[in-house]
């Protein structure tokens, strides 16, 4: 008989880890919802038909196909299985899993725009699957964390994201961190300036490189890629662009005469200035002219978010599209989103040591279990104990105490209620923290007090 193991690229979340996990997942949540944000789910898979061409040749190969149930393959003939994998795929799988959870949310608001209260503010929190290449910090299956907004223009949506980063963030313990901002028009103004028109992808994937590679080596790249010696010396501002107080200022001055580029910067001034307005103290936002993530997809503000002083990539990002719909039929309906990545998040605060020590997921309290009257007396105590919202169990066994210790010990469980005759005839019960070994006799109602007060 084989040993079971796992399919590559997943993984399991032990008890502890799960722990933490849904502290990130819940304070995430909690800040979704009071933004005004609505939950939404879709299914695990799509047709084929929603996910197909929405991500690019490569994104299309990267897709977990399933196949059509029962006899797959009955109707095929030998032409079929020579025509070779891609049009062989679409006659034996009509489903997939799903990529990602913008593009089922496309698929949600066109079924169902009639009915959905515009702007529509929705949150989505669930796994997607990409047959990816494993590797460090690359998985097959991983949780998105959403938040967009669909069916308004307007600024605000980019500024209260902003204010949300700054919620969610400080509120995991993450006090250190940047939100970049960018906005595509801006870099297609760039590019039509120095004579490069409709060029902004290869242009910004070259810039993007900046810190890690330097200018010279951009300079290069960009060179290899087709841009003429003037149009590279036309692009020299950007290496030394103000990151102060008014980023903006040496923008203008250099695009001013580019319509589209001015209007994002506009744009930007103006959600800088809802920022403020919102009452953000000291926001930690900076313009990064070479912030170019998922170009072919932005149209306005593109965000990103770094945690300082971690060897960990970008944490969150998101921007404006004005087309989400589109694809669909229904062309037009513009939306702003984020999405906040878990698993660097959960790998940020590790390093940091960020999670708090008492888990609300865990038990706080166990009953003993020394004899049957001790355990019948103990099952009575039990159901108040959870009532109150005290995460509590029995230990099931009568056992030594010793072992019934060491099994709270080992669960990490603070409390144990010590239940034994001198306990049932008073009624005053044994309660032991298991951290300092202090031991108090109270009775019932008093312990419920007691443990709901640390439970808060």
């Amino acid at each position: 008989m084989s040993k079971p193991s796992l399919a590559r690229g997943t993984r399991d979340f032990g008890p502890e880890q799960m722990a933490k996990r849904t502290f990130i997942f819940d304070t995430i949540r909690r800040s979704f919802q009071r933004y005004g944000f609505l939950p939404l789910e879709t299914p695990a898979f799509e047709n084929l038909s929603v996910l197909m061409g929405k991500y690019g040749d490569e994104g299309d190969q990267l897709l977990f196909k399933i196949l059509n149930s029962g006899d797959f393959s009955g109707k095929l003939t030998d032409a079929d299985w020579q025509e070779g994998s891609k049009p062989l795929t679409s006659k034996i799988s009509e489903k997939g899993l799903r990529y990602d959870l913008t593009v089922p949310f496309a698929r949600y608001v066109v079924m169902n725009r009639g009915t959905l209260v515009m702007p529509f503010k929705r949150y989505q929190i669930q796994p997607v699957w990409r047959a990816d290449r494993p590797q460090k910090g690359r998985y097959r299956e991983f949780y998105q964390c959403d938040a967009d907004v669909v069916g308004t223009d307007s600024l605000l949506c980019e500024a209260e994201i902003v204010l949300l980063l700054h919620e969610i963030l400080p509120a995991l313990g993450i006090n250190d961190f940047t939100v970049k901002i960018n906005n595509r028009k801006i870099l297609t103004g760039i590019a039509d300036m120095i004579g490069a028109h409709g060029m902004e992808g290869p242009l910004c994937v070259a810039i993007d490189k900046l810190d890690k590679i330097g200018k010279d080596k951009v300079v290069e790249e960009l060179v290899e890629r087709g841009f003429s010696n003037e149009s590279v010396t036309q692009l020299d501002p950007v290496f030394s662009l103000s990151e102060g107080a008014e980023p903006f200022t040496a923008l203008k001055n250099w695009l001013g005469s580019s319509e589209i580029a001015m209007k994002g910067v506009q744009e930007l001034e103006e959600v800088w200035d809802l920022v403020k307005t919102l009452g953000l103290e000291n926001p930690k936002i900076q313009f990064d002219v070479t912030l170019a993530r998922g170009l072919s997809y932005y149209t306005g503000a593109i965000f990103e978010v770094k945690a300082n002083n971690v060897q960990i990539g970008s944490i969150s990002g998101g921007g404006r599209y004005d087309n989400l719909t589109g694809t669909f039929g229904v062309p037009g309906i513009s939306g702003v989103g984020i999405s906040l990545g878990v698993d660097r998040i959960y790998d940020v605060m590790e390093e940091l040591n960020l999670f708090p020590e008492n888990q609300k997921t865990a038990t706080k309290v166990m009953i003993s279990n020394f004899d049957q009257p001790a355990f019948r007396f103990g099952l009575s105590i039990l159901p108040k104990l959870r009532a109150a919202g005290i995460n509590a169990e029995i230990y099931p066994d009568s056992v030594k105490l010793k072992k019934q210790l060491d099994y709270a010990d080992r669960k990490n469980i603070p409390f144990v209620i010590l239940i034994g005759s001198d306990e049932m005839e008073t009624g005053q019960l044994t309660l032991k923290n298991m951290k300092t070994g202090e031991q108090q006799k109270l009775n019932t109602d008093d312990i419920i007090s007691s443990l709901a007060e640390t439970n808060n």
